[in-house]
């Protein structure tokens, strides 16, 4: 049975909309600090922290990529797509959209990969300032409360 967390942009957060081709350049950013870490401390650490290859599907509409793993024995696939939801049914405007980002694991997902879209989700949910409701329920809050 597949497993979703969501990372919801709120009022507070950085930005309101996020567009997969933001999300795939903070993985890419994600991939230079982690590399830079390796350089620090002379060991391939980004390969470690980032042992994915981003790929996208025809159909995918610029909607969803996915994160295939390099070693199918440690990690497989983590899908990753954006979306909005009402926040109030009532009303059907577009400023009463919210948009979020959805990270999926699959049937066939590993141990390794749900820990890596946890460490994903807390780095993304740290960019954007966003609500982080994990895979067990569970919500984050990485936005100044007032």
């Amino acid at each position: 049975m597949s497993q979703n967390a969501y990372i919801k942009l709120v009022p507070a957060s950085e930005k309101q909309v996020v567009t997969i081709e933001e999300i795939k350049d903070m993985f890419n950013y994600y991939k230079s600090i982690t590399s830079k870490t390796g350089e620090q401390l002379s060991w391939g650490y980004s390969e470690a922290a980032f042992p994915y290859t981003i790929e996208e599907k025809e159909g995918a509409n610029n909607e969803w990529f996915f994160l295939k793993g390099i070693d199918p024995r440690k990690n497989r696939y983590i899908l990753i797509g954006v979306g909005f939801e009402k926040k109030d049914v009532e009303t059907d405007s577009s400023e009463n959209q919210q948009c979020y980002i959805q990270v999926s694991l699959t049937d066939i997902s590993t141990h390794g990969d749900k820990g890596k879209a946890n460490e994903f989700c807390k780095f993304l949910a740290t960019k954007l300032k966003g609500e982080l409701h994990l895979f067990n329920g569970r919500i984050m809050y990485y936005y100044p409360k007032k």
